[in-house]
C-alpha cells in the first residue's frame, strides 16, 4: 500500500464527511489542523434525518462558526410551536403557541435545512478552509491505539494513512466505534417513527412547526421555507408495516388528515418530494465515546430517541467540545476526551428521560393514553414546572433542574411509576 501523502502524518482523520464529520473538519482545518475527511457517499442522499436544529443545537453552530454559512444555504427560522391534540380544539390549541426565541438568548427559534443540502454546504465548507477531502472511500480497516491509521481504498487503489487521532463521524454502524472497542448500549424499541419530505404546501405558515395525536397516529412537521416540510408520524409497533408498498407514501400523507389540526390537510394534498422511511424508536449510548488513538461524534457516540429531533443538535454540541479541547492543548491522549465523556453521558441520559416523557405523551394511542394526556393538560396549565422537559428539549438539558430528570418527575407528569 501507498500513502495518500508519502510520510505525512495528519492531525486527524475523519471517517464520515456528513454534518459531524465536515463540522469537525471545517472547524479544526480552519484553525490550522491538517485534516483528512473520508466520505464513502458520492453524493448525500436524503435519509429522512437531520434537518431540524433545536435553539440550544443553533446556538452551537454560532459557536463553530458554522451558523450564517448554514443560513446561505438556505436555513429555515421557525419561531412558533404548536401542540395540537384530539383532546383540544383547533383555538385552544393555537391560542396556546409558544414562541421559540424565548429558550435561548439570541437564537431566534430552531433552523430548518434540508438534509443533503446541509450535509453538502458543510463537506464544501471544510474543503474551503483547508482539509482534505475524498468521496466514494471504501473505509477497509481503522486501528485505534498510540499511532492510529485508516486503511481505504479510493477507485481502485489502496492507501493507508495515519493520524494523531481519528474521528469517527461514520453513523449508527460505525466502523471506528469497533474498531475502538467502545461498547454500545441501547434500549428496546417502543415505537415506530416515519418521515418524508412534502412540496407544494404553500397555505402552510412557514413560521410555525407543529406536533399532535390523534386517534393511533402522531404527527410532527417543520417548514423549510418554500412551501416545502419535513413531516413525521408516529405510530404502534404493532403496525410496523402500515405504510408499507408503492402506495405507502400516499397513505402516510393521508393519515394527516386530523379534525385537530386542520392545516394538516394542505400536508395531505401536498407531493412527497422525497422516500418514505421508517425506524424504531429507541435511544442508545456510550460510557466513554473515545479510546487511545479514537474519539466519536454524532450517532457512533450513540443516539437520542428520534421523537426528540435532537440529532443535529446533539453533533453540534459534540462537535464543538471536542473541536474546543482539541484546540486547547497539543497532548491529545485519552485523558483530554474525559470531560467530553462526563458531559455527554450526562446530557444523553438526561435527553433519554424526555424522550421517554414525549414517547408516553404523545405516542401511546390507547383510552388510558388520552387520559394520561387530558390530565397532564389540565394539570400543566396550573403547574409550568410540568414542561422542564419541553424546555430542556429547546434550551438544552442543561438549562433545567436536575430534579426534572427524575421518578419523581415523571410521576408528577405521567401519574405512574417511573419504569
Amino acid at each position: 500500500m501507498t500513502d495518500l501523502r508519502a510520510n505525512q502524518i495528519f492531525d486527524l482523520i475523519i471517517v464520515g464527511g456528513g454534518i459531524g464529520g465536515a463540522a469537525l473538519g471545517a472547524a479544526m482545518a480552519g484553525a490550522g489542523c491538517d485534516v483528512l475527511i473520508l466520505e464513502k457517499s458520492e453524493v448525500f442522499h436524503d435519509e429522512v434525518r437531520g434537518e431540524w436544529i433545536a435553539p440550544w443545537g443553533v446556538a452551537e453552530t454560532r459557536r463553530l462558526g458554522l451558523y450564517d454559512v448554514l443560513i446561505a444555504a438556505g436555513g429555515h427560522c421557525v419561531n412558533e410551536h404548536v401542540t395540537y391534540d384530539e383532546l383540544l380544539a383547533p383555538s385552544e390549541a393555537e391560542a396556546k403557541a409558544i414562541p421559540l426565541e424565548v429558550f435561548v438568548p439570541d437564537v431566534r427559534g430552531p433552523l430548518c435545512l434540508g438534509h443533503p443540502r446541509h450535509c453538502q454546504t458543510l463537506f464544501n465548507e471544510a474543503k474551503r478552509r483547508g482539509a482534505m477531502v475524498h468521496r466514494g472511500v471504501d473505509v477497509t480497516r481503522v486501528v485505534a491505539g498510540p499511532a492510529p491509521e485508516v486503511a481505504f481504498t479510493l477507485g481502485d487503489e489502496p492507501h493507508r494513512v495515519r493520524a494523531r487521532l481519528v474521528v469517527g463521524a461514520d453513523g449508527r454502524n460505525s466502523m471506528v466505534r469497533e474498531a475502538a472497542g467502545v461498547t454500545l448500549h441501547a434500549d428496546k424499541p417502543h415505537h415506530i417513527f416515519g418521515g418524508m419530505l412534502v412540496e407544494n404546501v404553500p397555505g402552510w405558515d412557514e413560521r410555525r412547526q407543529a406536533i399532535g395525536t390523534e386517534g393511533d397516529f402522531a404527527f410532527l412537521a417543520f417548514p423549510q421555507g418554500g412551501g416545502r416540510l419535513r413531516v413525521y408520524g408516529s405510530y404502534s409497533l404493532e403496525q410496523r408495516r402500515r405504510f408499507a408498498g408503492p402506495d405507502g407514501p400516499q397513505r402516510f400523507l393521508d393519515a394527516f388528515r386530523m379534525n385537530c389540526s386542520p392545516a394538516n390537510a394542505l400536508i395531505a394534498d401536498g407531493q412527497a418530494a422525497g422516500p418514505l422511511r421508517s425506524y424504531f424508536n429507541n435511544d442508545s449510548w456510550t460510557d466513554a465515546p473515545f479510546a487511545e488513538g479514537v474519539v466519536l461524534v454524532g450517532d457512533a457516540a450513540g443516539w437520542n430517541d428520534p421523537i426528540n429531533g435532537l440529532g443535529l443538535s446533539i453533533t453540534y454540541r459534540d462537535v464543538r467540545i471536542v473541536s474546543d479541547l482539541l484546540l486547547s492543548t497539543d497532548d491529545w491522549t485519552p485523558a483530554l476526551f474525559v470531560p467530553y465523556g462526563q458531559e455527554r453521558r450526562e446530557r444523553m441520559r438526561r435527553l433519554r428521560f424526555v424522550g421517554a416523557v414525549q414517547s408516553v405523551l404523545d405516542a401511546e394511542f390507547t383510552e388510558a393514553a388520552r387520559e394520561r394526556r387530558r390530565g397532564y393538560f389540565e394539570r400543566a396549565s396550573e403547574d409550568p414546572s410540568l414542561r422542564s422537559h419541553v424546555v430542556a428539549l429547546m434550551a438544552g438539558p442543561e438549562a433545567v433542574a436536575a430534579d426534572a430528570f427524575t421518578p419523581d418527575y415523571w410521576a408528577r407528569v405521567v401519574k405512574a411509576e417511573f419504569a
